[in-house]
């Protein structure tokens, strides 16, 4: 009887996303919706680069509550329209579209920014506090 050797290829790790309520990749409006805040928080030239290094970014999953408590932003109510519109879209059978994180550096004391996708942040802490988030996260401090 032979043994197999252990395989030495690297396997590749693939996030699989919930399917009932989050889409595999975030949509195409997302990114210019990102780059139109960041523009008012740096320069346009910087802004772009933080949009490039989203585009360019694995999706990995986290939970809501961590997402919120690292941007140190608060809650939105349910009543909330924008909150009341993505909820809807779940109600609808719709997906919505991965987060876009810029990750801070709590050394420095710089809190996590969501580019795009606060609402949907919001929507997903009422339906379940531990709801696993996909989020495509760029370094934001360099």
């Amino acid at each position: 009887m032979s043994k197999k050797k252990p395989s030495t290829k690297k396997s590749i790790t693939k996030v699989v996303v919930p399917a009932e309520l989050w889409e595999n990749k975030p949509d195409n409006h997302d990114y210019p919706a990102a780059l139109s805040y960041l523009r008012l928080l740096t320069s346009p030239e910087k802004a772009q680069s933080l949009v490039d290094d989203l585009s360019k970014a694995p999706i990995e999953l986290h939970p809501v509550k961590d997402i919120l408590r690292s941007t140190g932003l608060p809650l939105l109510p349910v009543n909330d329209p924008a909150v009341q519109r993505n909820m809807s879209k779940i109600q609808a059978g719709l997906k919505l579209s991965p987060v876009l994180i810029l990750r801070g550096d709590f050394q420095k004391g710089v809190a996590a920014v969501i580019a795009d996708g606060y609402h949907r942040v919001c929507v997903s802490y009422h339906l379940s506090e531990n709801e696993p988030v996909p989020c495509r996260i760029a370094d934001g401090v360099k």
